[in-house]
């Protein structure tokens, strides 16, 4: 596509406005209607999900099809419209409205790198009317972020980008298990593999905001993008410092349970009541819900923006996707007469101390698997009636395999006897309660023995 050039007979380009892992964003003039509009040619080719990259024409345009009739069951203020949807090249075009606005994240850099958490919550209210009414309409977005967020001067706000979002009774984008989203921004429960839901929405709204008054988001920035994964997935987060009245709101949206966090349409009225000044009584979270140290946040304000912009064109591609395929690995399965290598296969050992003692089990699963390595997991939990202060997991390495990085644990060798201990952050865990750790690994072949762990208090 260049400037100049006549899509469908009808919209004329003008200049590129934006770009993203999906498609290219051109300005153009609607000559029937004499009006400007926003044109987004999807470049499936270019796309980190190969089934996607190497979709037919046809393929191409049933996703352009796809997003374009999710996004038109949305009519909302705070939310870009969808006109139309064309093909040109052989390439799905989708016209929608032209708002002349910046993205929140460049709001946030404009403005030293973080907003006023009054103004903050304004544009929060506005997102999360709109995001009610998505859900509403049975459309989850699963990527909300700064990026998608589009502001003007006047202060309006409106929620774009509904490529990776599901619609009731419509087929995912992908096609090849590629997570949908933005790690900073995911809900814990998806990060770990679970499905996106509601509440998964909300609690990217809430780490939006974070970010928006805090400058970074709940869980930080990482130029690995696997290892914020796992940290959205396994950690918890630190209340915000600079959010005023907004704080204990925004806490209410990230609590790690999905049961009790809000609807969104109820986020919406809290919000819109914080926004005007107005107190608002935030229900007690149940004693599960604890708060422990995020990682230290060691980059400027501006890095972390751009930062978590970079961290979201990385994430989405295939490595990311693929390493989060195996759904919950919490429940064990008998393993299958003949295990494929992505089969998530677990193994327990369980510790049985007097009554009163608290219970330590882990379980072993390896979730991904590709050639000459594989990646495991290793959920520790709590069984017992009081809490785990502190917890070591020990197992042979087998034969020819090697560790070639773990996280969320202190990793000691010895040949190939391992032992893996907590970290500061995830020393206790309480009664029912779980952590887990996992690592890459290297391994001659497609061999996946299943090594027995062993699991004790430390």
């Amino acid at each position: 596509m260049e400037a100049g050039e006549l899509v469908a007979e009808r919209y004329r380009l003008a200049s590129v406005i934006g770009r993203g892992a999906m498609g290219v964003v051109w300005l153009a003039t609607d000559e029937r209607l004499d009006r400007e509009v926003a044109v987004k040619q999807l470049l499936v080719e270019d796309s980190p999900d190969r089934a996607m990259a190497e979709a037919t024409p046809e393929q191409a345009t049933a996703l352009g099809v796809r997003e374009a009739r999710i996004a038109a069951r949305l009519r909302h203020p705070n939310a870009i419209t969808v006109h139309d949807v064309v093909a040109h090249d052989g390439r799905p075009c989708l016209v929608m409205e032209y708002l002349r606005s910046q993205p929140l994240d460049a709001v946030m850099v404009a403005r030293g790198g973080a907003l006023p958490p009054t103004e903050a919550a304004r544009i929060g209210t506005q997102i999360a009317s709109a995001l009610a009414a998505a859900h509403a309409a049975g459309i989850v977005h699963r990527d909300v972020k700064p990026e998608n967020v589009l502001i003007t001067e006047d202060g309006t706000a409106k929620i774009t980008d509904f490529g990776v979002s599901r619609a009731v009774g419509v087929g995912t984008v992908t096609t090849t298990g590629i997570l949908a989203g933005t790690p900073a921004y995911l809900a814990p429960e998806v990060a770990g593999g679970g499905k996106a839901t509601p509440r998964s929405d909300v609690f990217s709204l809430g780490a939006m905001l974070y970010a928006a008054m805090e400058g970074l988001p709940p869980f930080g920035v990482d130029d690995n993008p696997i290892a914020l994964l796992h940290r959205v997935a396994t950690s918890h987060v630190t209340p915000p410092q600079r959010s005023g009245h907004v704080t204990e709101l925004v806490l209410w949206l990230l609590r790690r349970d999905p049961t009790q966090r809000p609807t969104m349409r109820v986020a919406h009225e809290a919000l819109a009541t914080v926004a005007e000044g107005r107190p608002f009584d935030v229900p007690r979270a149940r004693a599960s819900t604890t708060m422990l140290p995020a990682p230290a946040r060691g980059r400027s304000r501006r890095a972390a923006v751009i930062g978590g912009a970079a961290v979201a064109l990385v994430a989405v591609g295939a490595v990311l996707g693929a390493l989060l395929t195996s759904g919950d690995s919490t429940a064990a399965a008998p393993p299958p007469t003949t295990s494929p290598p992505t089969t998530t296969i677990p193994t327990r050992s369980t510790q049985q101390p007097p009554p009163g003692s608290p219970t330590c089990v882990a379980s072993y699963d390896v979730v991904n698997s590709w050639p000459n390595g594989y990646e495991a997991r290793v959920t520790i939990r709590n069984d017992g009636d009081r809490a785990l202060d502190g917890w070591t997991v020990r197992w042979t390495l087998p034969s020819g395999h090697d560790i070639d990085g773990l996280w969320a644990g202190a990793l000691t060798r010895d040949g190939t006897d391992v032992t893996v201990r907590n970290l500061d952050w995830n020393v206790t865990i309480q009664a029912g309660a779980e952590t887990t750790f996992g690592f890459t690994a290297r391994a001659n072949g497609d061999d996946r023995p299943r090594p027995e762990v062993s699991c004790a208090q430390r």
